[in-house]
């Protein structure tokens, strides 16, 4: 141990004579910890909702989607889809059908969405129809099968072999009236995507039963794309335009869930930097307590330089004992949030609203990048909070110091 760190010490852990010190050294330990662990919990909340939302959103849709202008549907989308499927960073297009329906279920109506897709293409990138309670629908059933979401299976009292009525938007003319067009299913499987919209408002069926149900012959309404990274959809989207018919458009999964993420990002930027003020307050302790010290060993720092210590010496005694509050708060800080990020998750300890906020509880989640940002914040407020007392310590005169002694 090198002298100015031996000296830093012995002030920092000496108690006689100085409880007072001794107080003022223990909040400012404290406030750093406090403030350091605030900030891991609250970053780690925002990015664990952020990530949990995105993860529960890009897997029940597609990164990109391919859609005709007027809404017309795509035509001859098979050869559309080898296009797209030769650019390196595409995984997997597949073709869907939609429209809005109502489900007559054993207990009630529900509203919702019935989308057509094929289930071959679907299940090899997507994981909640490979945990999916039942089977998939098989082509020559005597009464077609359909796949309900969790939640609207429940609202519907519909369950695995039970038979539902949809209704869809369009009509067909009967010799009295206009008969909204209908047509009766089996519920084969029930799945469940963790995104609560989803679940809530979506049936599925086989990609040539929905084209039949809505009269679109060999048309479909949307190209589903999913990419191999997630985060290069705008650069894949401006690629695969190239070789898109002018009459369609592509809608990246950022463009439809901005207004979702923007307000996150902002949120996790706000709280960052507002939660910083209670580390920079703890700072100001630290400040006031080498003060304090510099004027309490105004004597000892005159025997040191007398003895032969530089100004430099001096400077790095109160640089190191303020460094060393920094260091052991921010280390508890670390620890503490580290703890409580662990104890919420492995107990589920913050619940919310399913139907609000897409999640049945709150994760925490820590990125390594914003752990080292959030400790090397704390260290470098903390070590900037001792240049202006170790700077007045090494200027005190030894003459003065010791005039009285």
């Amino acid at each position: 141990m090198n002298f100015e760190l031996f000296v830093a010490r012995r002030y920092l852990t000496a108690k006689r004579k100085q409880a007072f010190i001794s107080v003022i050294t223990f909040i400012s330990t404290l406030g750093i910890a406090i403030g350091v662990m605030a900030l891991i919990i609250a970053i780690a909340l925002i990015t664990g909702f952020q990530d949990d939302v995105q993860d529960k959103i890009l897997g029940s849709t597609a990164h990109l989607m391919v859609q005709h202008y007027l809404g017309e549907g795509l035509s001859d989308y098979s050869q559309l889809m080898e296009k797209l499927e030769a650019d390196e960073e595409v995984v997997n297009v597949s073709p869907v059908v939609y429209d809005y329906i109502l489900l007559t279920g054993p207990y009630k109506n529900s509203p919702g969405v019935l989308r057509g897709i094929d289930f071959d293409l679907e299940r090899k990138s997507t994981k909640w129809l490979q945990d999916l309670q039942g089977r998939l629908p098989e082509p020559d059933e005597k009464i077609p099968g359909i796949l309900l979401g969790r939640d609207l299976a429940l609202n519907t009292g519909a369950g695995i072999g039970d038979q539902v009525n949809v209704l869809t938007p369009s009509f067909r003319l009967s010799p009295t009236a206009l008969i909204p067009r209908q047509k009766r299913y089996m519920v084969t499987g029930i799945f469940h995507t963790g995104l609560y919209e989803f679940d809530n408002a979506t049936a599925l069926v086989s990609l040539e039963a929905a084209q039949k149900l809505f009269k679109l012959g060999d048309k479909i309404n949307l190209l589903q794309i999913r990419i191999s990274n997630i985060f290069r959809a705008e650069e894949v989207a401006d690629r695969i335009k190239n070789v898109l018919p002018a009459e369609t458009y592509v809608t990246t999964w950022m463009e439809m869930n901005k207004p979702l993420f923007s307000a996150l990002k902002l949120e996790k930027q706000l709280l960052f930097l507002t939660i910083t003020l209670i580390v920079i307050v703890a700072a100001l302790n630290i400040v006031a307590t080498l003060i304090l010290m510099v004027m309490d060993k105004t004597r000892e720092i005159g025997i040191l330089i007398a003895m032969g210590a530089t100004a430099k010496n001096i400077r790095k005694i109160f640089f190191f004992q303020g460094a060393m509050i920094g260091i052991i708060g921010t280390t508890a800080g670390t620890a503490l949030g580290l703890f409580w990020n662990w104890l919420a998750n492995t107990f589920e300890l913050i619940k919310v609203p399913v139907d609000i906020y897409h999640i049945a509880y709150v994760p925490f989640r820590l990125k390594f990048l914003d752990l080292a940002l959030i400790i090397g914040v704390a260290l470098l407020i903390s070590f900037l909070s001792t240049l202006f007392p170790s700077h007045r310590a090494s200027k005190i005169d030894p003459v003065v110091a010791l005039k009285y002694e």
